[in-house]
């Protein structure tokens, strides 16, 4: 047998039996080779099991890698914004991946096996909330703007209720309250969100716009309060 796994050992042919030699000596030399036969049939069959099982194992990693990798390049592209051109590997890249596998099936399988562990930090990486997009700090920063809205609303229609007709400084006060809802959610972003050295999106127009709406709704209520009397 062969003294390392995976190796055909080397063949030292018999020495042929001389002219005239006994036929026990011939057996003997035939046993002698038909044993070293047998022990090369034996590496060579194990070594080419070994093989197809390492082909079989690299082409069910690649297969694992493959499908690993579709789903996080999708999100690179679409969640942190990463060009396409980034995600495609380049000729150095392909040079380096060629150099690991290099060395036959057993290569192969050790650098996509390092691949799907490095999918798998990856995968580590990614758990948890996306990081916010151009469209997200709408909604986040609403949810700041329309409590100080419903706050100016809300004085205005108890001004409305008591006063009546509203006065001078009734009306000085409908319209700065909108200004000082917004001045407030501005900063209230700024405290909640704001990191050292990044910059926050206060979405302004936003909160403009929904800081007005009490404006809007109360002078739409004393237009139709005027309509009806």
């Amino acid at each position: 047998m062969a003294d390392q796994r995976g190796v055909v050992p080397a063949q030292s042919s018999p020495a042929p039996p001389a002219p005239g030699a006994a036929p026990a000596e011939a057996w003997t030399a035939y046993l002698a080779a038909a044993r070293e036969l047998d022990a090369v049939r034996r590496a060579a069959s194990s070594m080419a099991g070994e093989h197809a099982e390492t082909v079989t194992a690299a082409r069910e990693e690649l297969s694992f890698v493959r499908a690993r990798l579709a789903p996080q390049r999708a999100r690179l592209a679409r969640d942190f914004g990463v060009p396409e051109l980034e995600l495609t590997p380049q000729p150095e890249d392909q040079a380096v991946a060629m150099a690991k596998v290099s060395g036959g099936p057993a290569a192969v399988l050790a650098a996509l096996q390092e691949a799907r562990a490095t999918a798998d930090a990856a995968d580590h990486a990614f758990i948890g909330p996306a990081p916010l997009g151009s469209t997200r700090p709408y909604g986040r920063n609403l949810l700041i703007y329309g409590p100080f809205a419903f706050v100016v609303l809300l004085v205005q229609v108890i001004l409305f209720l008591l006063v009546g007709s509203p006065p001078t400084y009734a009306l000085v006060c409908g319209l700065t309250m909108p200004l000082l809802a917004f001045g407030l959610g501005f900063g209230t972003i700024g405290f909640v969100y704001g990191d050292e050295g990044a910059e926050v999106d206060r979405t302004p127009v936003l909160g403009v716009i929904v800081c007005l709406i009490p404006v809007l709704l109360t002078c739409a209520g004393q237009g139709l309060q005027a309509l009806f009397n």
